[in-house]
């Protein structure tokens, strides 16, 4: 796979021009760009692949959601229905997709929608009898029919956008140009004693813009696996083998957190979204213990409903400087 990514560098000038070009377009003003009389923050990338955007988007619910009334608008990546979608008791990750379903698991006083025309999305949000204060958009920053009014770029400490090209040799969508859209840049996905003078030299490179600020952030795991009835210390999985399911892009820092841990497993590792194919559900369910992610669990647990083997991993972000995190949340909001 990485032969036939080099093999098609060619195409990585043509790519650039397509991507500079349009994005110009929305510059220039020739593509029109809707914008909004109330907070609309996006979370995204420049790269594909995971960079963390579902746990930042949950720290913004956390942080938003005991005085204002809130909105997430996700694409509904793989899901199986069309259009506009607000989740409901029959929602599940087939009908609104893995991520969305998440967040609607997790927050019942919030809405959680889903719309591949954001611009669409937004306006069936707002025609709402109870609309909401502040809509998230999740995955939307190279989404640029919708104008948010804050920006937030994420990026994995191991796989910085600065030092990466274009699809299809490399991973990112747009050209590096695309950062000066944000208003904030997340480094995510630090080790836990990550240097000040290495986040000097990474901001060095970033070489953000006058109203920029840049912030680096690590994954905290809890200390337990959970399901809907139980959960596991991991101390106690030590002696005890499992299996490790993981259909996420970058599932390296949850691999490298548990083997510290002095944790022995099997790592069985299938492509971002993957969909679990009868014959893959049937060889997980001769497993003794499974341990999941919280994005991997809502596609597995319909599957496992009389199991009591599956368990997920729940994981939160930390910022370096919260407090300042928060206020530029916070003013903009206001």
């Amino acid at each position: 796979m990485k032969l036939l990514r080099y093999l098609l560098f060619p195409i990585v000038p043509i790519y650039y021009l397509v991507t500079w070009f349009r994005n110009k377009l929305y510059d220039w003003g020739v593509k029109k760009s809707t914008s909004y009389d109330f907070p609309v923050i996006c979370v995204g990338n420049l790269s594909v692949g995971g960079t963390g955007k579902s746990p930042m988007i949950e720290y913004l619910i956390r942080l938003l959601k005991s005085e204002h009334h809130l909105a997430t608008l996700s694409r509904g990546y793989k899901r199986q229905t069309e259009g506009f979608v607000i989740a409901d008791e029959n929602a599940s990750a087939s009908s609104i997709g893995d991520e969305p379903f998440q967040f609607y698991q997790k927050f019942e006083d919030i809405i959680v929608s889903v719309d591949a025309n954001r611009v669409h999305g937004i306006s069936q949000l707002t025609a709402l009898s109870n609309p909401p204060e502040i809509i998230l958009l999740d995955d939307a920053y190279q989404h640029r029919k919708v104008k948010a009014g804050f920006n937030i770029l994420l990026t994995a400490f191991d796989d910085l956008y600065t030092k990466d090209i274009l699809l299809p040799t490399g991973n990112l969508r747009e050209p590096r140009q695309g950062a000066d859209r944000a208003d904030i840049i997340v480094v995510t996905k630090c080790p836990e004693n990550l240097s000040e003078e290495r986040k000097a030299h990474i901001v060095k490179g970033i070489n953000p813009l006058r109203h920029q600020h840049v912030f680096f952030a690590s994954i905290v795991y809890a200390t337990s696996v959970r399901n809907n009835s139980d959960q596991l210390e991991l101390r106690t999985l030590k002696n005890r083998p499992f299996t490790l399911v993981t259909g996420i892009a970058n599932p390296k820092p949850l691999v490298v957190y548990l083997k510290s841990l002095g944790l022995e497993f099997e790592h069985l590792k299938y492509k971002d979204h993957h969909d679990f194919s009868e014959t893959d559900i049937i060889g997980l369910k001769q497993k003794p213990l499974i341990v999941t992610t919280e994005k991997d669990m809502v596609r597995l647990q319909p599957r496992f409903k009389e199991s009591g083997v599956l368990y997920y991993l729940p994981i939160e972000i930390r910022i370096d400087r919260p407090s300042e995190f928060d206020t530029l949340i916070g003013n903009f909001v206001k």
